[in-house]
């Protein structure tokens, strides 16, 4: 046993003796009480619902917040929550909501119309003044209204087809106005999130662990949910744990009920054992490599489509992931809506790749590696450390292209300087991405320069660009979340998929999942649309 699963244990030890393990008598029902006590690899990084992209973020938001709609993640239909009904007029410039009564945020004020229409106003506009950002997932908002208490109506200046659905994602949890009314930077205090959710912040050691308690009053569920009132657990417990071997050394020791981050070479002893793999689709953009066309070893569309050509994904799959991560045959996952099936353009073709440099006029130098006007064709990317082995995947797809003498550096995800570096094309010309998101807008918010911008545009988040914009590609965004008629939302949504492929912006790895386990007596887990887990309907059996 490592040091760090000693203490773990240690710790995990003085719970039990304190009463936090209170697993109810072995029943076929759902019992009440006890604390899950849940390992997750990061720490949360901020709570503002917009950030909860960041899968840490999101997990503590899905337990304290509730939203205006549920997304069924079997159907992916949209269902009433804290909104009963709603009307979307012909252009979907116009969204009515009418909100369930009796409904309040943990500090007893309403979460009424008003409340609803001023978590929009700033999810949809952002506030400057307190550093609040625009939510990637809300576009071409302009304003609401509250029609009457239980009534608030939103306005856009243009059609927002995937309003509705962005009213059921982890960056719209509603939260009370003395929450909003907090500066960004003070956001990563969990105890200052004040949401209306099943269970609220009982304490915070910042970095290390979170205390939540379930909320006696809480009558709210998701209205098609079987369970409703009150959460079955007392409570959860987070305990930050990086370690990957610690976090199931502790799970299969009986001393953790369920944790995150379960890597694919980690589960088959965990199934042997009888323990739970969850493994829930993110139904977004997959887990890719993109290039930043700003930087000139990478700015000749034949330099990329070679690389493209160079990656054998099919062997990265195989060699480190299970079949909870299928290849990618697209950029976003199958089961993504608007999914359009493009492997044919992402075929392994070493044969092609070497042909594409040496036309490129990237020649094999003395050294193994491709020259051209006295440059090396040398590139870095920095891994990104909450995707699953993906300084493993890195390694490999850098082998890949070794062998066409193409070198490429990984670099430690947690460097100092990689914040920095990753908005400068010079220094970071190959990057990691995926996102999230049951919805054609998620092809946005990962390419678009005023979203994530991961093909760093002038314009978009970085000032150091100097000259790389692709107009066409940003049309195509903007048409995509802004086209009401479905079947025309879904074509266009297609056309990106195959332009990016096309323009050999990115290179499609694999549909990623949230992979997590969970000890046998741990009940009734449900995760949203995207893989994030919900504990409301939890319990604990006997052990």
């Amino acid at each position: 046993m490592t040091t760090k699963l000693k203490r773990l244990a240690l710790t995990l030890a003085t719970l039990t003796a304190s009463g936090l393990f209170l697993p109810g008598a072995f029943a076929s029902d759902p019992v009440k009480g006890g604390t899950l006590i849940y390992l997750e690899q990061q720490a949360h990084t901020v709570l503002y619902p917009p950030a909860g992209g960041f899968y840490p973020n999101g997990g503590i938001l899905n337990q304290i917040t509730d939203k205006l709609t549920y997304q069924n993640p079997k159907t992916l239909e949209i269902e009433p929550w804290i909104a009963e009904s709603w009307t979307v007029n012909a252009d979907a410039t116009e969204y009515t909501f009418k909100i369930r009564p009796s409904v309040t945020f943990s500090d007893g004020t309403p979460l009424d119309a008003a409340a609803v229409a001023k978590n929009y106003d700033v999810f949809g506009l952002g506030n400057k003044e307190l550093k609040q950002p625009v939510s990637e997932v809300i576009n071409n908002y302009a304003r609401s209204e509250v029609v009457d208490p239980l009534t608030v109506k939103f306005y856009f200046k243009k059609p927002s087809p995937g309003f509705l659905q962005g009213t059921s994602v982890i960056g719209s949890g509603l939260v009370a106005a003395s929450t909003l009314a907090l500066p960004f930077e003070q956001l990563g205090d969990a105890t200052k999130i004040i949401g209306s959710g099943p269970f609220v912040v009982d304490s915070e050691t910042i970095g290390k662990e979170l205390n939540l308690k379930a909320r006696e009053e809480y009558a709210w569920g998701p209205a098609k949910l079987e369970h409703q009132g009150r959460a079955y657990l007392d409570g959860i417990k987070y305990i930050i744990t990086g370690e990957d071997s610690v976090r199931i050394g502790a799970l299969l020791a009986g001393q953790a009920d369920f944790i995150r981050q379960v890597q694919a070479y980690d589960e088959k002893q965990v199934e042997a054992q009888d323990y739970q793999i969850y493994a829930p689709s993110t139904r977004g953009v997959n887990n890719s490599v993109v290039f930043r066309p700003d930087n000139p070893l990478v700015a000749d569309i034949k330099v990329r489509k070679a690389l493209l050509h160079a990656t054998d994904t099919k062997e990265i799959v195989t060699t480190l992931f299970s079949a909870n991560y299928p290849q990618a045959t697209s950029i976003i996952a199958s089961t993504a809506l608007g999914y359009r099936d493009i492997s044919a353009k992402l075929a392994f073709d070493p044969e092609k790749a070497k042909t594409l440099l040496d036309e490129a006029g990237w020649t094999v130098g003395a050294n193994g590696l491709r020259q051209k006007d006295g440059k090396e064709l040398v590139l870095t990317a920095y891994e990104s450390l909450p995707q699953p082995q993906n300084k493993e995947t890195l390694q490999l797809v850098a082998q890949q292209w070794g062998k066409l003498g193409v070198k490429l550096t990984v670099l430690a995800g947690d460097s100092g300087s990689r914040v920095v570096d990753d908005l400068d094309p010079l220094k970071t010309p190959v990057s990691p991405a995926m996102v999230g998101r049951a919805d054609p807008d998620v092809i946005k918010s990962q390419y678009y320069p005023k979203n994530r911008d991961v093909l760093r545009q002038k314009g978009g988040q970085s000032d150091k660009i100097q000259s790389f914009a692709d107009d066409k590609l940003n049309g195509l965004l903007e048409a995509l979340t802004s086209e009401p008629d479905r079947e025309k939302r879904l074509a266009i949504a297609g056309e990106v998929q195959d332009y990016v492929v096309d323009q050999a912006y990115a290179i499609p790895i694999f549909e990623e999942p949230q992979a997590f386990a969970g000890a046998p007596y741990v009940q009734g887990i449900a995760f949203e649309a995207v893989g994030r887990p919900s504990f409301y309907s939890t319990w604990l059996a006997e052990r």
